[in-house]
């Protein structure tokens, strides 16, 4: 082996890889506070699965991949507390992993990738750019001043907007700050204004870990899960979690000798071990993702040693503090995650630059319009490449 890719060098445990490590809070806390509240999942559960799944993921990969809740499954699960019930979203986590061991370890995940050719990929990464700015805008401007619903008094006099002003040209200023990693400025000052502003106000502060359950699903809750959490997500798994994932690491490290497991089979293989055990637990269903990946990027992880940082603070989160712990969790402003969300969008959109053709961009463009217009990223994917399709092999001209 290489001594100059040796472990030493290729995990990096400074102060802007932590920063880094924390990039993606903006895509994670929402999703995840939001299930723990309504759903009423257990935060120790929640938390030691993604810290356990990050810790995993960085020793493997080497990279900054990231672990992220299902978009899907957690928009769904949110809208629809009385369907969507703990033992549901157990069901999904067990569904979701053991379709993704079949996909990759049959190879099928692999052939199916190869639908997603170029501007597809980019059209996704557009999307979810686009999708990230907005959702970001929402959160900065959101009369709510935090994921709790506690608003501290405050809410008629636009503090959460004003806080997001700051933290937005704080980050811009310290962006390639190495003494002062952005991301953990935005987020020290997100915990002091959340403290300042009421944010502990009615919340429990017990310390140590919260219940553990083993969950039994009816076969009411798989099916259930199956039809209303899987169905609208696989298709997204594949296109980000898998493909884009693996195409937007060949981008953000060409040339790197830790590519060679950075593949769509292999994601799926990795997210499939993890989510089926963590299924019988009650855990929030994870995935990786294109967005989470630039997420860390722009903050300044670049290798694994990102996401086994942030791993480790979830495991001491889940197992030492419990609800306490996810009581700080949620006193970071909306504002901040929503300025951390408003960057990693910033990062994706610009990959669409490596397009050459009028015939690839009416393609991207296509995929993230109807992504924006419609609640189903998966409809957006399929008729990307339909179109896709039918300009390769008809040659049209755009």
């Amino acid at each position: 082996m290489d001594t100059t890719d040796s472990i030493a060098e290729r995990l990096r445990f400074d102060r802007v890889e932590l920063a880094g490590s924390f990039g993606d809070l903006g895509t994670l806390l929402p999703i995840v506070v939001g299930m723990i509240l309504i759903n009423k999942l257990s935060p120790t559960t929640v938390f030691l699965a993604f810290g356990l799944f990050y810790l995993v993921t960085g020793f493997y990969y080497r990279l900054p991949v990231p672990v992220q809740p299902l978009k899907a499954v957690g928009a769904i699960a949110i809208a629809y507390p009385n369907q969507i019930t703990e033992p549901v979203i157990g069901a999904a986590g067990i569904i979701f992993g053991g379709l993704l061991l079949v996909l990759s370890l049959s190879g099928m995940v692999d052939k199916i990738s190869r639908l997603f050719t170029s501007p597809v990929v980019r059209g996704i990464q557009l999307a979810l750019g686009l999708i990230f700015l907005r959702k970001g805008i929402e959160l900065i401007v959101a009369p709510k001043l935090f994921m709790s619903g506690v608003d501290g008094g405050f809410s008629e006099y636009h503090i959460n907007l004003i806080i997001g002003f700051i933290v937005f040209t704080m980050i811009l200023a310290l962006l390639d700050n190495k003494k002062l990693p952005a991301a953990l400025a935005a987020l020290g000052v997100g915990i002091v204004a959340g403290l300042s502003l009421g944010g502990l106000s009615g919340r429990t502060f017990s310390i140590g870990p919260t219940a553990i359950r083993l969950i039994s699903p009816s076969f009411h809750d798989f099916w259930t899960a199956f039809i209303m959490l899987i169905l609208p997500q696989i298709p997204l798994t594949i296109g980000n979690a898998c493909v884009g994932t693996a195409d937007t690491c060949c981008t953000l490290f060409p040339n790197s000798p830790r590519l060679s497991k950075a593949k769509a089979g292999r994601f799926a293989l990795t997210m499939g071990i993890v989510n089926f055990p963590a299924g019988f637990l009650g855990a929030v269903p994870m995935c990786h993702g294109t967005g989470g990946l630039a997420a860390h990027y722009r903050f300044g992880a670049r290798t694994g040693g990102a996401p086994m940082m942030i791993g480790a603070f979830f495991v001491v989160l889940a197992l030492a503090l419990g609800e306490l712990g996810f009581t700080f969790l949620a006193l970071i402003p909306n504002s901040v995650l929503g300025v951390l969300l408003v960057f990693a969008g910033l990062e994706l959109c610009p990959l669409m630059r490596s397009l050459k053709t009028n015939e690839e961009y009416f393609v991207a463009l296509l995929i993230a319009g109807i992504a924006l217009a419609v609640p189903n990223m998966a409809w957006a994917f399929g008729i990307g490449i339909i179109a896709d399709l039918f300009i390769r092999k008809t040659r049209t001209r755009i």
